[in-house]
């Protein structure tokens, strides 16, 4: 019911935007976050947002740099992600949790499949 994708090979400094398509469930009642996982590292949260777009959440590792979005009526969501480094190369996923707050690790209704984001010379 949810799925992300648009991750790749990307040099230093680039962008890459990903994004979240979901169905199977009412998307406006849901709160979004992007979270991530670098190898031999766990997995941590970058951006949420909530179900309206208002408001919005970035870890410090992304805050000035990424930028999350949703589009209720086409039922997605996305991550902007500017001047990339290496140190953000790891599997993205999207998770989806009803109501105002914010999914967390371990409380979220719905988990994508993840994509790979490399950022690399």
């Amino acid at each position: 019911q949810l799925q992300a994708f648009g991750g790749g090979l990307v040099q230093p400094g680039g962008f890459l935007t990903l994004s979240c398509a979901t169905s199977g469930f009412i998307f406006d009642d849901y709160a979004i976050a992007w979270f991530r996982q670098a190898p031999g590292k766990e997995r941590e949260g970058v951006a949420c947002v909530g179900s309206s777009g208002e408001r919005k959440y970035y870890a410090d590792t992304a805050k000035g740099r990424f930028t999350v979005s949703r589009n209720n009526p086409k039922n997605t969501a996305a991550l902007q992600m500017d001047s990339l480094q290496p140190a953000d190369t790891a599997v993205y996923y999207c998770a989806a949790r009803a109501g105002s707050l914010y999914p967390t690790i371990r409380n979220a209704d719905y988990w994508g499949q993840g994509t790979q984001v490399t950022v690399s010379s």
